[in-house]
């Protein structure tokens, strides 16, 4: 495994999850509606982003796993919001974790951040559970927090912060 820059050859393998009702139901955005024409121009706005970085996850035959990104990255208060998303068949191969990894360590020693943040979906169980395996700690639930299709989610946000990463790459 290893992260790369998103390249036009990943709109296929990118549409596949968006498509793909089970996983693209975790999130917030409907990404169903994405067009490969939406996927191109994200991929070539990606490398221009300065307030965001975003990675494809590759095997080692440079094939397109999943997409993980570092968003709203906040120089001044040193932290940013971690997004993460694998095709099916990459889920629950250890990718998730491994490329989780890479990007606190390019989080935390390239861009020296303090802190790493995300929001989930509570009803998205597998994802909330890797989040506090990994490391990352619950800070709090916002109840009825967004509108799906005229229905109200919850999230859950967590965070991580330098030291706690820093401990936990000393007991591996």
């Amino acid at each position: 495994m290893k992260l790369r820059e998103l390249k036009l050859k990943d709109i296929q393998y990118i549409l596949e999850w968006m498509k793909d009702r089970e996983i693209s139901s975790q999130f917030k955005t409907d990404f169903s509606k994405y067009s490969s024409i939406d996927v191109q121009n994200f991929i070539i706005e990606s490398g221009k982003f300065t307030s965001s970085r975003h990675f494809a996850i590759v095997n080692d035959s440079d094939e397109y796993l999943g997409t993980i990104s570092l968003k709203n990255i906040d120089t001044i208060n040193m932290k940013a919001e971690y997004a993460i998303v694998l095709r099916k068949f990459a889920q629950g191969t250890n990718v998730a974790y491994e490329a989780t990894e890479t990007i606190l360590n390019i989080a935390f020693n390239d861009l020296k951040l303090h802190k790493v943040y995300l929001n989930v979906l509570t009803q998205n169980i597998r994802a909330n559970r890797f989040y506090l395996k990994f490391g990352f700690k619950l800070e709090g639930t916002f109840v009825d927090d967004i509108k799906i299709e005229n229905e109200f989610y919850s999230l859950n946000w967590y965070s991580i912060l330098k030291e706690s990463y820093e401990s936990l790459d000393q007991s591996n």
